[in-house]
């Protein structure tokens, strides 16, 4: 599995979670990282607002399907996936563009999420992340061999 790196964004725009996963990538100060976390949501929530598609009428009784914003963004070097949470938060996984499944290895690191993080007693909403379980689990989970 090639995973480059996990960013996790709250619901307000924040970075809360940033890893690298990958040895070898350029390193990016925390700076960079911020800008990037709130970079991304402004454009997912403008993504949300924009549908090209004119919605149909709805049967009575029956809800319209929300809209997601940007779920995957692809170039030669880079896979980005998105998956955003009921609650608003995102989380952002990094592969290579040859990685399949990305979409089940996202949401595979947000179970972990919610099995060492929400479970915690300790973490508070909207604060960063540090759960030295979380960090072990995720390792574990993403530095394996393919």
């Amino acid at each position: 599995m090639v995973v480059f790196s996990l960013l996790i964004i709250n619901k307000a725009g924040g970075l809360v979670y940033n890893r690298t996963f990958a040895p070898g990538l350029q390193k990016l100060d925390s700076n960079d990282y911020l800008i990037l976390a709130g970079t991304f949501h402004g454009i997912h929530a403008i993504s949300r607002s924009i549908n090209p598609v004119p919605p149909a009428p709805l049967p009575p009784g029956n809800r319209k399907a929300p809209t997601t914003g940007i779920e995957s963004l692809e170039s030669s070097h880079f896979r980005l996936t998105c998956f955003q949470t009921p609650t608003g938060v995102k989380f952002l996984l990094f592969t290579s563009p040859e990685q399949p499944n990305t979409e089940l290895v996202v949401r595979r690191c947000y179970e972990i999420y919610g099995d060492f993080v929400m479970k915690n007693p300790f973490y508070n909403l909207e604060m960063p992340i540090r759960v030295e379980k979380f960090d072990r689990a995720l390792g574990a989970y993403l530095v394996r061999p393919s």
